[in-house]
């Protein structure tokens, strides 16, 4: 660990939180359909829209016909994602004449593109054409992120609102989001990456000769458009195998740390959004203190781990830290900052290997989605898993002093606390659920790089992954089998639609019941217990539930690593 490092480590959160009010303000504005300074170019096109779909943006719309719609519209994007795959031979914009994907890794890429988890069981320069991945996978990069976005501040309305059945129009939300907010970004984001050195072509495959005179195919295509979506989207699909690794996704230090940026800005700035709509900004930061936290101590710990190594490494004579699996040009420290925030965001784009962390250090990722991928989180899925959090931990709260509870004006309530008990405990359903099966199953087993902890810790991975909507891997487990293709495909949607359900019945609840005046009794939720509080609870719920199963692998790797032992 050193100076360097942990300046680095400042800068990137000094520079996060100056965004976040800046951004807050404009999507606020945005989604309250105010003017902004784009609305006199994209409020033709907005209208447009409105008046080619049939859609009427005055027209709110009741939490049960908000959900059936976003359902409704992602079984649309299902069908494209799948009919893409399996006619890609026939299809134009194919230089590398890549033939149909099987039925069972069209059916789970389908499935992991409209969750916003991005999981990869493929190389997408060795199996995707260039039309696949621009229609399909980079399409529905956008609009997977806008509807995260779009939930979360249809629960913050919910928030916000007093004796009211809507909670907004789910066309207009999710139109408005896309228009105003992901493509002007994306925009200016891919010309800054092309800039850097990242490709953005059509053109064929480029045939290289090398210094043994052997010939070589280096893949290229529309790069740039999709690294910059799946970075600012948190959904984390490389076109190349190698992700944020590759030289042509990730080529310098400074696009490392734009995309990092990235990563985080558009989720810590719903944090505000939410201070916004409720009418206390210190309601939003007390919300991004929460994440701060958990976030800040994740990676002091896991840079911690990859800068000290382990006992077997030093025995060998391996010091300096663990650099296995790591670009030369980011380093520890960058990559271990990377691990933490894609899988505290929600993103899974990986430019480190994961799989060659420390024990302690891959831990780290793997418990930042245990927790819900709520330290920060997806955009829009961060804020209203953290909201879920905030439920309990104000229920919890008013069981200590024997009253009501209430938050921002609101009381929460049975049905309340329900509701988020259900969305919350439906990830370790999935993940001890479906984890117990593989490492049971012949069919699971033989897919197992690794034997001991480690080989356990590959599958935990995966299934925590997929059911988080994360989509980073250990790489040693062969994904593309029938079998983790059918059950991770299941993991996914359980994980993203069993949360979101719950989530939109919450706002109904809350939008239709009217809002209390603070009094003397009333919590404070602007202050450090109140901080203090959620963390508690997140930990906690954690512990109780999947924690003690789930550390199990790396927690043994790590004790026999620095005893000696290597599995």
């Amino acid at each position: 660990m050193t100076m360097i490092g942990w300046f680095q480590i400042i800068l990137y959160c000094a520079i996060i939180v100056a965004l976040t009010k800046p951004l807050g303000w404009y999507m606020t504005r945005v989604f309250n359909g105010e003017r902004t300074f784009l609305s006199p170019v994209l409020r033709p096109i907005e209208a447009g829209i409105y008046w080619i779909s049939g859609v009427d943006e005055k027209r709110e719309q009741h939490w049960l016909t908000y959900t059936v719609a976003l359902l409704l519209f992602h079984v649309g994007g299902f069908l494209i994602i799948y009919g893409l795959m399996r006619l890609q031979a026939v299809l134009p914009f194919n230089p590398a004449g890549q033939s149909a994907v099987a039925e069972d890794l069209s059916f789970n890429t389908a499935i992991s593109f409209i969750t916003n988890t991005n999981w990869q069981n493929y190389g997408g320069e060795s199996t995707l054409s260039y039309l696949t991945q621009m229609v399909g996978l980079t399409h529905q990069n956008f609009l997977s992120a806008a509807t995260g976005i779009v939930l979360a501040v249809a629960l913050v309305r919910g928030f916000a609102r007093a004796s009211m059945r809507t909670i907004g129009n789910f066309w207009v939300d999710v139109t408005r989001c896309t228009l105003y907010i992901l493509l002007p970004i994306c925009v200016v984001f891919t010309l800054f990456l092309v800039w850097q050195g990242i490709p953005q072509t059509l053109g064929d495959y480029v045939e290289a000769t090398t210094l043994e005179g052997a010939k070589q195919t280096i893949a290229v295509g529309p790069v740039a458009s999709q690294v910059a979506i799946k970075m600012l989207g948190t959904n984390g699909g490389g076109f190349f195998n190698a992700n944020a690794a590759h030289p042509f996704e990730n080529p310098t230090a400074l696009s490392n740390f734009v995309q990092m940026l990235s990563i985080f800005a558009l989720g810590a700035a719903l944090t505000n959004v939410f201070g916004r709509m409720v009418g206390n900004q210190r309601q939003g930061w007390a919300i991004l203190a929460v994440m701060g936290v958990l976030f800040v101590a994740g990676v002091a710990v896991c840079y911690w781990a990859e800068a000290n190594g382990t006992a077997t490494m030093h025995a060998l004579g391996l010091t300096g830290g663990n650099m296995e699996g790591k670009e030369v040009r980011f380093g520890i420290v960058a990559s271990s900052l990377f691990a933490v925030i894609t899988t505290a965001a929600s993103c899974g784009a990986v430019n480190a290997m994961h799989d060659s962390f420390t024990a302690l250090g891959g831990m780290i990722p793997l418990i930042n989605m245990e927790l819900g991928e709520i330290i920060v989180g997806g955009v829009g899925a961060g804020l209203y898993g953290m909201l879920l959090f905030v439920v309990l931990a104000i229920f919890v709260a008013g069981l200590m002093v024997g009253r009501t509870p209430e938050y921002v004006g609101k009381k929460i309530e049975a049905r309340e606390v329900k509701m988020a008990m259900l969305a919350i405990l439906i990830l370790p359903l999935m993940i001890l659920g479906w984890s117990a099966v593989a490492v049971v199953l012949p069919t699971g087993v033989a897919s197992m790089a690794n034997a001991g902890p480690h080989g356990f810790s590959e599958v935990l991975y995966a299934y925590t992954s997929q059911t988080a909507n994360n989509g980073s891997a250990f790489a040693g487990l062969t994904g593309n089998t029938p079998f983790y293709n059918l059950t991770g495909a299941s993991a996914m949607f359980v994980g993203r639609f069993f949360m979101i359900v719950p989530s939109m019945a919450i706002a109904g609840s809350l939008a239709a019941k009217k809002s209390i005046p603070p009094s003397m009794g009333t919590f404070p939720t602007t202050g450090g217990l109140f901080v203090g509080l959620v963390v508690g609870v997140i930990l906690i719920m954690g512990g109780l539930t999947f924690f003690p199963a789930l550390a199990l692998g790396p927690i043994v790797e790590h004790l026999a690593m620095n005893a000696g032992n290597v599995f």
